[in-house]
């Protein structure tokens, strides 16, 4: 009887350990994207607070802080924050998709699977999804890093952003600023 306790004890660690959450390392991560004004001039920005994670099931969820935008330029961030993003009403922008939780805990330490999936982006008040080839490697045994193998393109207009960016263009004297933006990600999952 004892025998049977122990494997019992034995099997639920071993299957809780096996789908327990990954959570998302901040530090490692990174959401860029680049802009590009006057028709050849291209600037990478990034946002410095993410906050995400994979549940037992393989849903992913990233949580972008659109307040963190940095541009390295102070008053430019305040003007992406205020004018574009509009962060006094949408300050998230949240990234949402499923993994296969069989292929990533079959996963050992240098492996990697690619897949194509489809990603939902919710932004300023507009849900939408987009197709991305996507990269996952299993970096130690607790940690994994998901990448994109191609910059996704966001279009401004699909988001109703196309009227901040012409309160960008027309208070930073500029000729354009295009409206369809590159994006990438590396996003590193711990798992608890």
């Amino acid at each position: 009887m004892l025998k049977v306790y122990l494997f019992a004890l034995v099997s639920l660690f071993v299957y809780s350990n096996a789908f327990a959450q990954w959570t998302l390392i901040n530090d490692e991560s990174n959401v860029n994207y680049v802009s590009i004004k006057k028709s050849q001039v291209g600037e990478v920005n990034s946002f410095r607070s993410l906050n995400g994670s994979i549940d037992n099931n393989g849903k992913v969820l990233v949580e972008i802080d659109l307040g963190s935008v940095e541009t390295n330029v102070p008053v430019r961030d305040e003007r992406m924050k205020t004018m574009l993003f509009e962060v006094a009403t949408f300050s998230k922008a949240m990234i949402s998709t499923a993994l296969d939780i069989k292929a990533l805990n079959d996963m050992s330490i240098g492996d990697t699977y690619d897949a194509s999936m489809n990603i939902s982006l919710s932004l300023h008040g507009v849900s939408k999804e987009i197709v991305a080839d996507v990269r996952v490697v299993k970096l130690t045994k607790n940690r994994i890093l998901a990448v994109l193998l191609k910059p996704v393109i966001v279009n401004a207009a699909d988001f109703k952003l196309s009227e901040g960016i012409e309160q960008l263009r027309k208070i930073a004297k500029l000729p354009s600023i295009s409206s369809a933006v590159p994006v990438t990600f590396s996003l590193v999952f711990s798992q608890q």
